[in-house]
Order: C-alpha cells, then structure tokens, then sequence
C-alpha cells in the first residue's frame, strides 16, 4: 500500500497527468465553441484539439528536465519517449484516418444500392493534425513550467 502512495507523492507524474486532463477539457470546450453542442464523448475518444497525448509526454519530458536535470539519462528517456508518442499521433494514426475515411467512401459508394450491407464504419478520427500536436505540446510544456514550483 505504501507503493500507491509513493505514486501519489511523484509529482513530475501528478502534473503530466493534470496537463492531460486541461488539454482533454479544452477538446470539450473547443467542441462546444464550434458545434454548439455538449459533446462529452470527446473527452474519451482520440484526436482533436490541442493533443492530450503530446501534453501529457511533453509534460512530462518537462518535469524530468526540471527535476532531474536537462543533461540526465532520465530526460533523454522521456524525450524520446515524447517524440515518439508525437509522431505516432500526428503521423502513423493520421494516416490510418485518412485511410479510413478513404474506405468509408468505398463502402458507401459499392453498397449503396445494398441495404442489406449494414457494416460499421471504421473510425476516421483517430489521429491528430501537426497544428494540434504542436499545441499539445506547448500547452503541456507551459503547464510543467508553471508547476515547477510544485516539484
């Protein structure tokens, strides 16, 4: 039990896990400014504005640098970590949602005369923008640095 409450004490993890959660708050905000509408959804679903996966990284990237040191195996860790975690989001799930939506307009346009044909459309949304990782990114890195006080 005393292990769940060392967790609790890392406050380098507290503030990457509170740059998650703005940046998923944001999402529902940004969803309600634009549609007019209450969408909790967003908050459980992947891609939109800013990336909570790049705040979260880079927050943490942050909060090791600032904690450990810039020069620290720890912080070239979490880096790479975050690059990786970044690229993921704006490169290989980009992709795959842009082939999505690709094989959605397939399906509609050879099975539209079908009904019958009642297949599930693949989800089309699931990775992120440049723009929206970069935002990620600085949101997370903002929020480590008016933390740092915290560490």
């Amino acid at each position: 039990m005393q292990d769940i409450g060392n967790i609790l004490d890392n406050r380098v993890l507290l503030v990457a896990l509170v740059a998650c959660v703005i940046a998923q708050l944001l999402k529902l905000i940004i969803e309600v400014i634009q549609n007019r509408k209450l969408s909790v959804q967003v908050l459980v679903t992947t891609g939109g504005m800013p990336s909570s996966h790049s705040a979260l990284v880079t927050a943490l990237a942050t909060g090791v640098g600032q904690t450990v040191g810039w020069s620290s195996s720890e912080f070239a860790v979490a880096t790479v970590f975050a690059i990786i975690v970044m690229y993921d989001a704006a490169g290989v799930r980009q992709a795959a949602g842009k082939q999505a939506r690709i094989l959605n307009q397939m399906i509609d346009e050879l099975f539209n005369e079908h009904p019958e044909f009642n297949q599930d459309r693949l989800k089309e949304l699931l990775g992120h923008t440049p723009f929206e990782v970069i935002a990620g990114s600085a949101l997370g890195i903002t929020i480590s640095c008016l933390a740092r006080y915290a560490y």
